[in-house]
């Protein structure tokens, strides 16, 4: 592909999208250093360890020895088609490569689960259960005088979710936007990012995570003139509780933002469901809207691709030869773990976030270089980096947009979704 010269000439790309969290911050630019890349503006943590990390060709192998791709893949072919119950999971990676692993999937008759689904599912329940009112990113970015950041590290999780959203002095709808409260309802936040000139009241109400449901079903009961006992609720003093609801009530509009990736106490999905319930009830009367954020190494396009497929989320079995939805049953780390699955095909063409369950069964790994196995698997077959080594398309934390990633530089890495179509065609 032809790239962007820089007024040195050197290769130069801006307004690059960054695959490596998920709200896709699409303003960085790359430039060359030595025989890598260089974040040269706009990046954060985890985009420097991702866009800089060395260029490495390694070959595939078998048992850890060399093989060539052609050999590689007809050995993964082999053992899907041995296995009684394979297990296609990781799935680090865009929208052609989950695509082409479904494919697999179902030709193959296994099961597809993407390795951050236990937090995707604490939303998934709530929202096939209840439904929910979301906004997304540009709407809180533009809209929002007042957010609440409920129990999870959104700093951590999304290094330039505040620069970006919360603390940006422009809106679309106002030459001079009011300043912005923002409430930390948790314990230990980081508040660090928080700052600027759009930003007013600064507040941190500590609570456990597993008590913000008490304080939002608490606020729902005083919202309609119910009464609430007691001095304290859910281990805040019932003026500070009192106090947010006021806050809540006078918003033009509020935001109540958590990660499932930090709801990791037993039950959170009460909590995504008492955070929805209170949003819907605080909308007749104020308009608020919720946002979650996560969707880390693809597990947004995973889900979306999964559902627009299959007619399913993540969790589905094609061993009938047709989709079976069961988000229970079907969790990888409970089938491997009960050692139903014989078989385990793990991709993650991002980062070394997500890591490949303890199991004995024989593997099958297709990971970015630098991304290292727990042990040798069956069969190694190396992959490009969407959005690095190759173009592609993933889909933002809020599901409203599908963002196209750029190649950036020249390697002979597959794409995880050629090298998954080969497999296939193999079977």
């Amino acid at each position: 592909m032809e790239s962007e010269k820089s007024r040195n000439g050197a290769n130069h790309f801006e307004n690059v999208p960054c695959p490596f969290c998920g709200i896709l911050c699409d303003d960085l630019d790359i430039g060359p250093s030595g025989d890598g890349l260089k974040v040269l503006k706009n990046g954060c943590v985890k985009s420097v360890a991702g866009f800089e990390r060395p260029l490495s060709e390694p070959k595939p192998q078998i048992d850890g020895k060399d093989v060539t791709l052609d050999e590689a893949v007809a050995a993964a072919a082999r053992l899907i088609n041995e296995s009684r119950l394979p297990i296609f999971g990781g799935l680090g990676t865009d929208v052609d490569g989950i695509r082409a692993a479904i494919a697999l999937a179902e030709k193959g008759g296994g099961i597809v689960d993407h390795a951050l689904s236990d937090g995707q599912y604490r939303n998934f329940r709530v929202l096939q259960s209840t439904g929910w009112v979301l906004t997304t990113l540009t709407e809180a970015r533009n809209r929002a005088d007042l957010f609440i950041v409920a129990g999870s590290d959104i700093h951590q999780h999304h290094p330039r979710f505040f620069e970006r959203i919360v603390c940006n002095e422009a809106s679309m709808f106002a030459d001079d936007p009011p300043k912005r409260t923002v409430v930390f309802l948790g314990d230990q936040l980081d508040q660090s990012a928080v700052k600027g000139k759009r930003i007013g009241e600064v507040l941190s109400l500590p609570v456990q995570p597993d008590r913000i449901a008490e304080i939002l079903d608490a606020m729902r009961a005083m919202n309609k003139g119910g009464t609430v006992s007691g001095d304290s609720i859910g281990g805040l003093p019932r003026a500070a509780v009192e106090d947010l609801l006021a806050r809540c009530k006078a918003a033009s509009y509020g935001v109540i933002i958590w990660a499932p990736p930090s709801l990791t106490f037993p039950n959170a999905d009460l909590t995504v469901q008492a955070i929805s319930e209170f949003v819907k009830e605080i909308n007749l009367t104020s308009r608020f809207a919720g946002l979650s954020l996560g969707g880390h190494d693809g597990a947004t396009s995973a889900g979306a691709v999964c559902s627009w497929q299959s007619g399913f989320p993540l969790r589905i079995s094609y061993a009938s030869g047709k989709p079976d939805y069961d988000p229970e049953r079907y969790s990888a780390n409970r089938l491997l773990a009960a050692k139903e699955g014989d078989l385990l095909l793990w991709l993650s063409s991002f980062s070394s976030n997500i890591t490949e369950p303890e199991t004995d069964v024989p593997t099958i790994f297709l990971g970015a270089p630098g991304i290292k196995p727990s042990r040798t698997p069956k069969v190694y077959i190396p992959v490009g980096t969407p959005g690095v080594d190759h173009a592609g398309t993933m889909v933002r934390v809020d599901n409203v947009v599908s963002l196209p990633l750029r190649q950036l530089r020249q390697s002979t890495l597959p794409r995880a979704a050629d090298v998954l179509e080969k497999i296939e065609a193999a079977l």
